[in-house]
């Protein structure tokens, strides 16, 4: 006589009680999450009334756009002034001083785009921004490199 195993295979199913113990941990981390929800509070803000008009707020006029090429040509808003190898920047400071104070008088801000390309001397970008200190301008803006349009 053969000792012989023989085993039953049996279809497990689906396993209902893990899947009722993940929705009561899911279910009970909701819960305890609602509880630090923060409350979104009113803000208290005055509107100015109809019959007396606010101060108007005021935008800048004056932008201004400086090109600085890889030769140490210097343009503003495509402009050129100067010669490259002029480092004072006469021309320049006197139109940027006219510029600023022609936005002084109007109690604005003169704004500048300083454009360098990506082989621009340090030292010319340093020669403008002593331009624009001798202005007396202090908003500027740098961009590197060429833009481009499509």
């Amino acid at each position: 006589m053969k000792n012989t195993i023989h085993s039953d295979t049996t279809a497990i199913g689906f396993q209902i009680a893990p899947m009722i113990d993940v929705v009561f941990v899911i279910m009970l981390f909701f819960m305890v999450m609602t509880g630090s929800v923060k409350v979104e509070r009113e803000l208290k803000a005055q509107l100015p009334d109809p019959g007396h008009p606010a101060k108007l707020i005021k935008f800048p006029v004056e932008e201004i756009t400086i090109g600085i090429g890889e030769d140490g040509t210097v343009t503003m808003n495509e402009q050129e002034f100067d010669t490259p190898k002029d480092k004072a920047l006469p021309v320049l400071t006197r139109s940027l001083i006219r510029a600023q104070e022609s936005s002084k008088r109007q109690n604005q801000k003169v704004l500048v785009t300083l454009q360098a390309e990506e082989q621009a001397s340090y030292e010319r970008i340093i020669d403008v921004l002593n331009a624009m200190h001798k202005a007396g301008i202090q908003n500027v803006t740098f961009t590197v490199g060429s833009e481009t349009t499509f």
